[in-house]
């Protein structure tokens, strides 16, 4: 199979993580071996398998979402191709990937590996913090996206951040394209298209204030 990053990209990666890395990350990929049921599944693991190799501090486990339940169910993963970031103490802070991240999805999970080997910290102000912290339930907050939307990593990161605040919420990469009985169930028609909660949902990648406003009407619901 010819590779997915090029050297450019790879030479790109390795500066990067040179000058920006300080600790080891894991990812975790959960997947099925059956193609029918998983279109992206190998196309991920290769993806990952080469990323894993511009830098050791990187570390990639893969887990089988039709066997390994106690995994599963730990990580409360609900689909399949599936990624969870994880700092280098194991510890779980809800930032999830359904679907490959490809496209502009690629470079959210690199921002996502560097803020994990620094901490992680999140890069939200203050006034954004202070409110997330006062979450006292679960919160998911689902960002649909497709590869070729600019706009979409930012909402995701965003989403992502907000995670690492509070370990109520959990922050989630949804490839519209990949999970279309999940984009048409939640109306998914241009994205970045974020549901919280299942039950409200807003478009657009809105600056920090705005989101968390649109957070926290969804937690009113």
């Amino acid at each position: 199979m010819p590779k997915l990053l090029n050297s450019k990209i790879v030479n790109d990666l390795k500066k990067i993580f040179s000058e920006e890395l300080q600790k080891k990350v894991k990812i975790l990929l959960f997947r099925v071996d059956d193609e029918s049921i998983c279109e992206y599944c190998d196309l991920t693991q290769n993806l990952l398998k080469e990323l894993i190799d511009v830098d050791e501090r990187i570390e990639l486990e893969v887990y089988d979402f039709g066997k390994d339940e106690e995994m599963v169910q730990k990580y409360d993963v609900q689909r399949v191709p599936a990624l969870i970031i994880l700092d280098e103490n194991g510890k779980d802070y809800g930032v999830r990937f359904y679907g490959i991240p490809s496209g502009h999805e690629f470079s959210t999970l690199i921002d996502d590996i560097v803020t994990f080997s620094k901490g992680p910290v999140p890069n939200l102000s203050p006034e954004t913090i202070e409110q997330l912290k006062k979450i006292d339930h679960e919160v998911r907050i689902q960002v649909f996206v497709t590869p070729t939307c600019p706009y979409c990593p930012r909402a995701v990161l965003m989403a992502h951040h907000f995670a690492l605040v509070n370990d109520n919420i959990i922050g989630e990469m949804i490839e519209a394209n990949e999970f279309m009985e999940l984009s048409t169930k939640f109306g998914v028609s241009a994205v970045p298209h974020i549901v919280v909660n299942e039950d409200y949902s807003f478009v657009g990648a809105l600056p920090e204030a705005n989101y968390l406003n649109e957070v926290l009407k969804g937690l009113k619901k």
